[in-house]
This record gives C-alpha cells, sequence and structure tokens, in this order.
C-alpha cells in the first residue's frame, strides 16, 4: 500500500516515521529503507530518530542503527536493476557509459543533412576551430537532456523508438528540434539495448508479479521529497502493490491540501490555476512545486495520513505558520522580531549583520547552542570567505569569533587543494601562463611541499622574477600561439636562464653568455632556491605539454596523473587530499576512448569539481552554513537566509532552447526558479522561534535603495500587513560597523568593541592634526659621519631624518607582476635604460657607436624592451640622448676613487668619491640636472678640498638641459677656499636635522635660494618656492614629505616658522644657508 504522510514541520514527520519504525519487521535481521533527498538530511534523521528508537523516556539514551538512506534515484534505480538485470556496472545506458557512446555519435552525424543545427553549434565548417571545443560539453548536456526525458517523460522516448517524433505532452516535437529524435535514435542504435524508458513498464509490471525479485524489505519509507519524476512515482506505486510504502511529505498547509483535492490536476503547467484556488498568497506564489507533487501523487489508490503539528507559539512567526497551515487571509499580530528582515550595503555587510545578530539571539535565548541555528545562501562560494573572515577567528575580540562555522557543500577545488592545483594546470595548458600565474601555483600548499618552498623563498622567487623580467610564456610554445614564436625574451626560460647565470657570475661588466645576461643579486646563498626553481620550471613545463590534445581519454587520464606525481605533495594526514583527487579523476574518465580536447577536459573536470550538497559539515554541532537546496530546511530553532538580493534570487540558470521540456512544461518537472521560492516557504515551516532574511537593500559604492528579490518583497507585503503596515518590518543598517547608529543607548546592535572606539572617536569634536614630533629629539651621539650619509642628509633631509634617525624607511606601493609585454616604454622604464646605457658608454673610451651597440644587445636579453621593431624605436630616442650627454659627460682616462678620512675633532667624515679624473670630479646623468645632483657633487667637492686642500678641487656634473633643449647642461663647481668651514656646517646642519626635522626640501629650497641670490624680494622667492612644491612633480608629492606632513600639504607648513635675519623664515635662513655657498662656487649652462 501506498501511504502518504503529511505534515506542516519535518520534525513532526520524523517522529512519525520513528513510530512506525519501532514496529519491526518480520526479518529482525532484514534492514530498514528509508530514502532521503540529500545527505545532509540523513545525518539530521538520524539524530532526531534515535531520540525515539530504542530510547528511554528521557530520550536521551536511543539509537538510529541498521538503517539504509539511499537516494529515492538510487533506490528506484536498484529496483529496476533487480528485474532488469542492468546493473549500473552494466548497463550500457548508465550516465557514465552513454556519454562516452553519444560523443562519438555525435562526431560520426555532423555530416548528415538533419544534423546541421548540431554542426553549425560545433563549428564543423569553422575555420578558427574555436567553436569545437564545445564538443564534449555538448555530448554531455544532451546526455542529461535525454536522461532527463527517460524519467519525467518516458513516454516520449517510447514514442521516439517507435519513429514517432511527438514531445510528450499530447503534441508533436517542435520542428528545430527534430533533430535530438534523430540523434537519440542513433544513439540507441549504436548501443543496441531498448532504453531505460522503454524498459520502464515491463519492469514495473515484474515488480508488481514478482515481488520477491527485489531486495527490499517490507516496509520502504521516501522522506521529504519535493519532487518525484514519473519513474519514481510508476516504481514506488508497483512496489507498493505487495509492500508498504511511505512517503513523507512536508507540505505548509493542510487546508490548502484538502481544498487542491477537490481541484482537477492540470494537464500542463501552463494550465494550471491551482494558485487561485488558495487563499493566504505566500501559498499562491510560493508554493507551486508542492502543489505540482500533491497533483502527481494524486488520490486514487494512496492511503492520506495527516500529522498534526504542536500548538505553534503566539508570535510574528507563529501566526505566520498558523495562517499558511490554515490556508488563510494574513491576520494580525505584533512585529516582537520573530521574523526580521535587514537590508545591507552587499553581501560583506550581510554576513556582519548576521553575526550580530545571532549574538543577540545567544544573548536573549539562554537554552540557544550553535546546533541550533541555519544558515543557508543561494551560493555559498560567494559568502564562504566572507563567513570565514567573521567567524571563529582567534585573537579578534569579538565575541562572535568565539562562534564555531562549518561550510558545507563547498566546490572540490576549494575544499581539497591538489583539486585546486588540477585546475590551475588545466587553465594554464593552453592560455599564456603569466608570471603571476606560475607564481600563485608555486605558493599552493602541495606544490609548495613538492618542491620545499618557504614562505621566504616565494618571496625571493617574486623578486627575481620581476627583477630578471618574465611577463608570460615557459617558452617559444606558448609564444607560437600568439604569433611570436621568434621573441624568447620575457618568458619563464629566459628569466629562469638569467637567473641560473646570476649564481655564478654577475652583471657588472654587461656580458651575457649566448643569450642570457645574469641577473644581478643572485647570491651563492640562493644556488639551493634556484635549484629548486629550475626543477619546478621543468616540472610545470613537462606537464602541460603532457596537457595538450586533441588525445584519447585514457592518455588524458595518464597525463594528469602524471602531472599531479610532477607538482605536488601532501603530508601524511593529508593524504586523503591526493586519494580524492585521483578517484575524481578516475570517475570522470571512466569508460571513456574518445579523443578529447583540453577544452573537452576542462569542461569535463567543471561538473566534477563543482560544489554539490553532502551531509559533511552538516549538522555538527557548530553553526551550520550551507547551500539551498531541497529539504536543506529542516527544522531549526533559528534559520537565516543570506543573500535574498533582486537577480540573484530566484536563482535563474538560464533558457535552455534545446530542452524539449521547457517548451510545454508539464506539472512536476523541474523549475530551478519555482523550486528556490519552494525553499523560502519551507524555510519559513521549519523555522521554530527566529526567521533571520538578509538582502543588499543599498548599493555598496553609491547607496542608492535597491529592492529585494520578489519572493522576499512578497512576504515582506504579508507580514507588513500583519503588523498593521507600520513599515519597521525592514531594518536598514548603516554601511559601516562602527556608524554611531549601531550603538544606540537604548538598544545597542553591534557587539563589536573596536567598532565601539571608532563610534565614540567620530562622535568626538573633530582634533587638530599633533605634529609629527611636539620636541626635537635628544642629541644623538656624535660618532664618525658616513659621506654617504652626509650625501643623503644634504639631498633630501626629511629622508635623511626618517630613515637614519628614526630608522624608518617609506616603502613604495606594492604593484602587481607584469604580466604583458609592453609596447612602449613608460618615462620610468625610458629612465632606467637610459641611466644604464650611458653608464656603459662612460665606463671607459671606446667609441660611442660601439658601446651603444653593446648596450643595446645586453637590454634585449635583460629583456626590458618591447618585441622586435617596437624594441629598436623605442631605444631610438634614448641613444639619441645618450649620445649627446655621452660626447658632453666623457673624460679622458678611467676614473679613480679617492679615499675620505678627515677629522672633524672628535670625530670622523668617512667614506669615498668616485669619478675622479685629476683634480676633477665628473658626474653625468640622463636625468634633467636637478638640485640633488647638484648637491650631491657640492659636498663631495668640499669633502675632498677639505682632505687635500693642496689640491684644486672642482666637479663637473652634467645632464639633459632644462625646457626640453637639445644639449647637455652642466654645473662647474670650483671649490672654495673655506672648503672646511662650509664642510663643518653642513655636518652641523645634519646634526640639528637628525633631532628635528628642518625645513627643509630639495626643490622648493633651491628655487628660493637661486631667485634670492639673483636679487628677487624675498615675497617673490617664496612664490617660486611655492610654485615648485606644488608642481606636477614637487616636494609636495614626495612620499617621505608626504608622510611628514601630510598629503597635498601647503607649503607653509615649512614656511610658517619665522626666523630672525634678513629672510624672516626659517626655511628662508635655512636655504640661504644650505644653497648661498654653492651657488657662489657654481657655473651653470651648455656643455
Amino acid at each position: 500500500m501506498l501511504t502518504l504522510h503529511r505534515a506542516e514541520r519535518s520534525d513532526v514527520l520524523a517522529d512519525a516515521l520513528a513510530k512506525v519504525l519501532v514496529v519491526p519487521l518480520p526479518d529482525p535481521f532484514a534492514r530498514e529503507v528509508v530514502a532521503v533527498p540529500a545527505k545532509g538530511v540523513e545525518r539530521w534523521l538520524t539524530q532526531r530518530l534515535s531520540s525515539v528508537l530504542g530510547a528511554a523516556p528521557t530520550g536521551a539514551d536511543g539509537i538510529a542503527a541498521n538503517i539504509d538512506f539511499p537516494s529515492p534515484t538510487r533506490l528506484v534505480d536498484d529496483a529496476l536493476a533487480a528485474v532488469t538485470g542492468a546493473t549500473a556496472d552494466t548497463d550500457p545506458w548508465h550516465p557514465a557509459r552513454v556519454l562516452w557512446t553519444l560523443l562519438d555519435v555525435v562526431d560520426d552525424s555532423l555530416d548528415d543533412p538533419w544534423a546541421a543545427v548540431l554542426a553549425r553549434h560545433l563549428g564543423r565548417d569553422d575555420p578558427s576551430g574555436h567553436r569545437v571545443g564545445r564538443r564534449y560539453g555538448t555530448a554531455a548536456h544532451l546526455a542529461e537532456l535525454f536522461r532527463t526525458y527517460g524519467v519525467q517523460r518516458p513516454g516520449m522516448l517510447v514514442d521516439w523508438a517507435a519513429g514517432h517524433d511527438t514531445d510528450g505532452a499530447g503534441g508533436d516535437l517542435p520542428s528545430d528540434l527534430v533533430w535530438q529524435a534523430q540523434l537519440w535514435r542513433r544513439l540507441r542504435d549504436r548501443i543496441g539495448a531498448d532504453s531505460p524508458a522503454e524498459r520502464l513498464a515491463p519492469a514495473c509490471e515484474a515488480l508488481r508479479a514478482r515481488p520477491d525479485v527485489v531486495d527490499l524489505p517490507d516496509r520502504i519509507s521516501v522522506f521529504g521529497p519535493t519532487r518525484l519524476t514519473t519513474a519514481q512515482l510508476e516504481v514506488l506505486a508497483a512496489l507498493a502493490v505487495n509492500r508498504d510504502v511511505h512517503l513523507w511529505v512536508p507540505h505548509p498547509s493542510v487546508a490548502m491540501f484538502d481544498a487542491l483535492t477537490r481541484f482537477e490536476p492540470p494537464s500542463t503547467r501552463a494550465g494550471d490555476e491551482s494558485g487561485l484556488a488558495v487563499t493566504h498568497p505566500l501559498l499562491a506564489s510560493l508554493g507551486r512545486d508542492v502543489r505540482e507533487l500533491q497533483f502527481r501523487i494524486g488520490a486514487e489508490g494512496v492511503a492520506h495520513e495527516h500529522h498534526a503539528a504542536p500548538p505553534r507559539p503566539e508570535t510574528l512567526l507563529g501566526r505566520l505558520q498558523d495562517d499558511l497551515a490554515a490556508d488563510r487571509e494574513p491576520s494580525s499580530a505584533d512585529d516582537d522580531g520573530s521574523v526580521q528582515i535587514h537590508a545591507c550595503h552587499g553581501p560583506a555587510r550581510q554576513v556582519e549583520v548576521l553575526r550580530e545578530s545571532l549574538l543577540h539571539l545567544f544573548t536573549d535565548l539562554d537554552d540557544l547552542e550553535p546546533r541550533d541555528v541555519l544558515i543557508m545562501c543561494p551560493d555559498v562560494e560567494t559568502y564562504a570567505p566572507l563567513i570565514r573572515a567573521a567567524f571563529g577567528q582567534d585573537g579578534i575580540g569579538h565575541p562572535g569569533h568565539g562562534l564555531r562555522v562549518r561550510l558545507a557543500d563547498r566546490a572540490l577545488h576549494q575544499t581539497n587543494p591538489v583539486l585546486a592545483v588540477v585546475a590551475s594546470l588545466l587553465d594554464l595548458a593552453d592560455g599564456r601562463v603569466t608570471a603571476s600565474q606560475i607564481l600563485d601555483l608555486a605558493d599552493a600548499e602541495p606544490v609548495r611541499r613538492r618542491f620545499a618552498f618557504t614562505d621566504d623563498d616565494v618571496e625571493r622567487l617574486r623578486e627575481w622574477t620581476t627583477a630578471a623580467g618574465a611577463r608570460w610564456g615557459i617558452g617559444p610554445r606558448e609564444r607560437t600561439a600568439y604569433g611570436l614564436p621568434d621573441f624568447a625574451q620575457n618568458t619563464v626560460r629566459s628569466a629562469l636562464d638569467r637567473i641560473l647565470l646570476g649564481a655564478a657570475a654577475d652583471d657588472t661588466d654587461g656580458d651575457w653568455l649566448g643569450l642570457t645576461l645574469p641577473l644581478g643579486g643572485v647570491d651563492s646563498n640562493d644556488i639551493d632556491l634556484t635549484g629548486k626553481l629550475a626543477e619546478f620550471v621543468d616540472r610545470l613545463d613537462v606537464a602541460l605539454r603532457g596537457l595538450t590534445g586533441p588525445q584519447p581519454t585514457p592518455a588524458w587520464a595518464a597525463a594528469l596523473t602524471r602531472a599531479l606525481d610532477l607538482m605536488v605533495d601532501v603530508r601524511e594526514r593529508d593524504a586523503w587530499q591526493l586519494g580524492q583527487a585521483h578517484r575524481e579523476l578516475a570517475a570522470a574518465m571512466e569508460h571513456g576512448t574518445a579523443e578529447l580536447r583540453l577544452a573537452d577536459v576542462r569542461a569535463m573536470l567543471a561538473s566534477r569539481l563543482a560544489g554539490r550538497p553532502t551531509r559533511s559539515n552538516f549538522r555538527t554541532g557548530e553553526l551550520t552554513v550551507c547551500t539551498m537546496v531541497p529539504m536543506r530546511s529542516v527544522p531549526h530553532r533559528v534559520v537565516a537566509l543570506l543573500g535574498l538580493d533582486d537577480e540573484a534570487f530566484p536563482r535563474s540558470p538560464g533558457v535552455d532552447g534545446d530542452n524539449v521540456l521547457g517548451r510545454t512544461p508539464l506539472p512536476g518537472e523541474r523549475d530551478p526558479r519555482s523550486e528556490d521560492r519552494q525553499l523560502l516557504l519551507d524555510a519559513i515551516g521549519a523555522t521554530g522561534e527566529r526567521l533571520l532574511l538578509f538582502y543588499t537593500g543599498m548599493d555598496p559604492v553609491s547607496g542608492a535603495p535597491r529592492p529585494p528579490a520578489i519572493p522576499l518583497s512578497e512576504v515582506r507585503d504579508v507580514l507588513d500587513a500583519m503588523v498593521g503596515g507600520s513599515g519597521t518590518l525592514v531594518r536598514s543598517h548603516p554601511l559601516q560597523p562602527f556608524d554611531p547608529r549601531n550603538f544606540r543607548p537604548e538598544h545597542p546592535f553591534s557587539f563589536d568593541p573596536a567598532a565601539l572606539a571608532g563610534a565614540r572617536a567620530a562622535q568626538r569634536p573633530a582634533l587638530p592634526e599633533p605634529e609629527f614630533l611636539p620636541a626635537p629629539l635628544a642629541e644623538p651621539e656624535r660618532g664618525d659621519v658616513a659621506l654617504a650619509d652626509l650625501v643623503a642628509f644634504v639631498v633630501h633631509p626629511t629622508q635623511a631624518f626618517l630613515k637614519q634617525r628614526l630608522g624608518v624607511r617609506i616603502a613604495d606601493l606594492d604593484e602587481e607582476i607584469a604580466d604583458s609585454l609592453d609596447l612602449e616604454l613608460d618615462s620610468l622604464a625610458a629612465w632606467s635604460i637610459g641611466e644604464r646605457m650611458l653608464t656603459a658608454v662612460l665606463a671607459d673610451d671606446r667609441d660611442i657607436a660601439d658601446a651603444i651597440a653593446q648596450f643595446r644587445q645586453a637590454e634585449w636579453r635583460r629583456g626590458t624592451l618591447p618585441p622586435a621593431a617596437l624594441g629598436g624605436r623605442a631605444l631610438a630616442g634614448i641613444e639619441e640622448a645618450v649620445r649627446v650627454l655621452g660626447s658632453a659627460g666623457r673624460v679622458p682616462g678611467r676614473p679613480e676613487t679617492v679615499d675620505i678620512d678627515l677629522d672633524l675633532g672628535g670625530r670622523r667624515l668617512v667614506g669615498s668619491v668616485d669619478g675622479v679624473h685629476g683634480d676633477l670630479v665628473a658626474r653625468t646623468t640622463y636625468s634633467k640636472l636637478g638640485p640633488k645632483h647638484r648637491l650631491t657633487a657640492w659636498v663631495q667637492v668640499l669633502a675632498l678640498a677639505a682632505s687635500y686642500p693642496d689640491r684644486q678641487w672642482k666637479a663637473d656634473t652634467t645632464g639633459k638641459a632644462p625646457m626640453r633643449r637639445p644639449t647637455a647642461w652642466r654645473s662647474h663647481l670650483v671649490a672654495p677656499a673655506d672648503a672646511r668651514a662650509h664642510l663643518d656646517t653642513l655636518i652641523a646642519l645634519r646634526d640639528n636635522g637628525l633631532r628635528a626635522p628642518l625645513p627643509i626640501v630639495t626643490s622648493a629650497t633651491a628655487a628660493y635660494a637661486q631667485r634670492r641670490a639673483g636679487g628677487d624680494a624675498v615675497a617673490s622667492a617664496l612664490d617660486s618656492a611655492e610654485k615648485e612644491w606644488s608642481s606636477l612633480f614637487g616636494d609636495a608629492k614626495d612620499k617621505h614629505v608626504a608622510y611628514l606632513y601630510g598629503v597635498d600639504a601647503p607649503i607653509t607648513v615649512l614656511t610658517a616658522a619665522g626666523a630672525p635675519g634678513s629672510e624672516g623664515t626659517e626655511f628662508g635662513e635655512h636655504a640661504r644657508t644650505l644653497w648661498a655657498p654653492l651657488l657662489a662656487a657654481e657655473t651653470v649652462g651648455a656643455a
């Protein structure tokens, strides 16, 4: 007998099921069979049954054992296999086998006229070949469609087998889909056996006539189905002839069920007007799935039993559930917080608000435990990292981080790092193989373990990759696909060669070996790491070469297995990761012999690695977060639904124009959008005390209002009518957690102590920004002075104070690794090349043209130039400037380095000056001749003159001319007679500048001093300094100055302090002290 058990809550059904199972089967050793739609439901049902089966009156010592929990699909398939003999291991129509057969049939049919649509879709005549990659995905999609037809409309496939092209709904197959019937018949002929749809009717007859043919107990239960296919219903009906078959269906309304028993079942979904037969608006709009299930089961030959739910509490939620059960208009109720709708600024804020809401519930409900809370969302992968960040992080200080969370239903490549490596390798196999992708792969835990990479190693590899110029492509193989087979620069191989050669040589002489220029900065201590890097690149290259097609499926399996052997390793406790990866690969390619391309393999594994409902991490005693799937809405005291956003819920898979079922849908056939609506209705019924609904109600960037999902709007409208239209049901939360509105004294919402501190700070009056240094530091110990430190201070006093006194280094903003070839050089790259070229030209007395030609070859090998002719074009302008500067700055003879060791009276000035030719210090720079170059030369010539006073020291500094003049510009300095006095002044200035920042900056100070030296008034000089300060590349943009005085600070931060003397400001006095002697000793002009 088939018995339909109904109740508004699944726990009521579970208790009723327990009462049935208490009665033992005739065979005491027979296993009970309870089919469940999801593995998570199995765990919950087992826990629930154990409180009744074998339990004392307290329900604390029961046990649920000797029970099988197959899925309804497996239960039906096993029953049919027992009759037909077609098991999963032998049935040629098994999905794992039929896909590969269909793939061969598709390949053989593309030239037939009836398959023109399919051939065009697969790019049969497409010269680009891009559509060919759809082959496996198309075959998999068609195999799934045929499987669906067989279980939903088996009569249609029976007609197709007889040569009748019908749609299974009483009409002819649409003309644009007739090719599917032809393809299915070709598939059937290739298999050479009746399809499951053709075997269904005889099998059901055999189940009725010979009940002992199937090894099932006398009592079978199917718990919690929200949808049953035609094949499942027919098999269950056949089993019910000789067995007790119990269907346990959660149904939201006994009144609606009774009303629909008097309603004529519709023949098509379009003709379904059952929504008009119900009263409650949510039953009409959200309950289509359960109404269709009732029509599908029918009333004839089915015993019905309704299990009444216990009285519900007198809350808004309880009243809503009562209204649904009674199918009546929404009744009046108070807004007591049992149903909460939260409008937030985006998913991240939803999770933060969820955390605070749960903490309120754990505070208000003394006996609430984490296992009593269920959190569901449409896409668990979107919310998983946000939930990880908001819960369970020790040491944060927020009480919410004391709540432990289990994330269920995650994609395999998210939970298994080895499978993540497989996915990465497949992405790399026909891609550009960029430097950042390779470094990300090297940073993956299984890869790090294979090659023994440490955190420091990975960071070092990142530095080398950038310095060696690796951009994309391991070698010519990847470049060939993009039309660059002969451009080896900027490949990983060329960068690796530079690194390896750099371990044995340096790049100071600009020499190279073959096509490789050594990379500087690779120490002898790095030899072990360079070896590991070479092995990593070699193994990756071998692995990726194996992942190219087309090749037979077994070859793909071997290639993927070999790639794992080459690239990954795991700890002993993580051996399951490698085992799971091998199992998934084997299962995906089982029975396959066809030739596949890489795109086919990617499509094949995408479905294997996608998330799917399991019982892992479901109801483990902690907060459970899972995806929204049927019957995951098992009863919990608190149910929270995240992500009920417009256009995200209900989930829409898109319209499949190839699906015959979609042309004329019949009741009971799957519709994901209707399924999501039913899930929302089920969640309302499954909630015991609190229902929390979250959606993005405001744009996180603009703050513009956003509507909720349509089903949530319907729930909100019903609740609003129940509470009298107060408009307080939806709580809109501010964007920031530290907003003062989260901490209202009468009812503070947030538990975040850090956010509270922020809110309090925001409420206080704004305080003026404190001075960087309220008082000068103690005078530093007067030790020896390094000449390099003195030069650094005079050139940039602010940077010197931060670095030399405070030990603070202002780092540049981290830049992402460049993954593309440059088509032109930016200004910084051009300057860097120009500076290196000029250094090479001035290194000896070679002809400038010969030095430039040799440098050009070295620079090609360095990998800094755009490819091919673009690189030559980029070098042309640089070479012209270098010829001008080289000719002007070249001094005959080899330069010397002169040591400095000067007694300062109790301490010494020590260092060296290079670039010395006799009594001349010669410097040439590719930059425009600027204050920093002149100041450097000034300090060095003073040090030389003070150390060797018997010589007439001079300094020539050559650079580009100002205002884009096509000539070189030179500063000529002659050491003054009182060089020692000037040097003492600079050292004293440094001593003061290491106690507190001096109002001196490089360019603005120079501009002020030059105007004053030219006879301009103080006001005019200050104007000139202000223009230099605030220019596009002025001192105000300097990162050290901005760190000290703030971004885009006005020049008044330097000029505000007054001082006695003719200048009237400390800024002016220091400018004249620093620059007046230099300007008096300097001649500037064309070289």
